[in-house]
């Protein structure tokens, strides 16, 4: 062979080497159309992280709905359904937090039942001066993971032992089994989150102490089974949402400190 077709065919080489690459990786790499990609967006949609609380009580309806197979295949499905429930039940999804001086968030996923002022807990001693309250209720259905509504110092945690009234009820805030936990703003300010247990719910869960410094969106809680979270504004600082309204924890914005926004009202179509 001569050295012209030598190079020659070096030449091609060097240009097409690079370009079948391109074409295998153009086959193989999903683009965001391909079911691969689809399939992995389903996946994400549908399978949530769990928390750790849940992990013991899948186990036990797990264990019952292999039971109840045993007994009638019927009823095991049945099982299957209220397994997956529980798993569903105890998600911990990851939360988009929006960045902005002031903002408070939503603590819980939930709806809007009640918005008047009232005072804060008796037991956290802040006096009886009403503030505005922002009551979020979650149903079974709810992620019940709880997050801090703003970055601040955890300055005081309060138990209070009481009934379990329907956490939807006004009453609930006095006479309910609740746990409270006042956030010590950079401004200096307060801002008071309580945890209130309903008819179904039993168990209230804080897991932060004292001292502990969060930033806004962190997880602090989760309640089980259904129940409520009550959201004391500082003095002053008017609520952005209305009765109603869904929550997304640690996404949907509740108030602004900064005082930028106006009250908001809203309908339902």
């Amino acid at each position: 062979m001569s050295g012209n077709a030598v190079n020659l065919e070096q030449s091609i080489s060097s240009c097409t080497a690079p370009l079948g690459a391109k074409l295998w990786l153009w086959h193989t790499t999903p683009s965001d159309h391909s079911p691969i990609v689809n399939l992995m967006s389903i996946t994400e949609a549908v399978i949530k992280p769990m928390h750790r609380e849940g992990y013991r009580f899948v186990a036990i309806f797990a264990a019952i709905t292999l039971v109840l197979f045993w007994l009638w295949v019927p009823l095991g499905w049945v099982g299957v359904v209220l397994t997956v429930w529980c798993y569903y039940f105890f998600r911990d999804p990851k939360r988009v937090v929006p960045a902005g001086d002031g903002l408070i968030v939503s603590p819980a996923d939930g709806v809007i039942s009640l918005l008047e002022p009232a005072a804060p807990p008796k037991e956290l001693g802040l006096g009886d001066t009403p503030r505005t309250r922002i009551s979020v209720f979650m149903n079974v259905f709810n992620c019940h993971v709880n997050r801090v509504p703003r970055a601040g110092t955890i300055r005081q945690v309060a138990y209070h032992p009481g009934k379990f009234l329907n956490a939807s009820l006004d009453k609930a805030s006095n006479l309910n089994e609740r746990n409270s936990i006042v956030v010590e703003m950079a401004d200096g300010q307060d801002l008071v989150v309580t945890q209130i247990a309903g008819l179904v719910a039993r168990r209230i869960l804080c897991e932060v102490d004292e001292g502990a410094v969060m930033i806004t969106g962190e997880r602090f809680g989760l309640i089980r089974f259904g129940s409520r979270l009550d959201v004391y504004l500082p003095d002053g600082v008017e609520p952005l949402v209305t009765v109603g309204q869904t929550m997304i924890a640690g996404e949907t914005v509740l108030a602004d400190v900064s005082g930028t926004q106006i009250r908001r009202s809203g309908r339902k179509v």
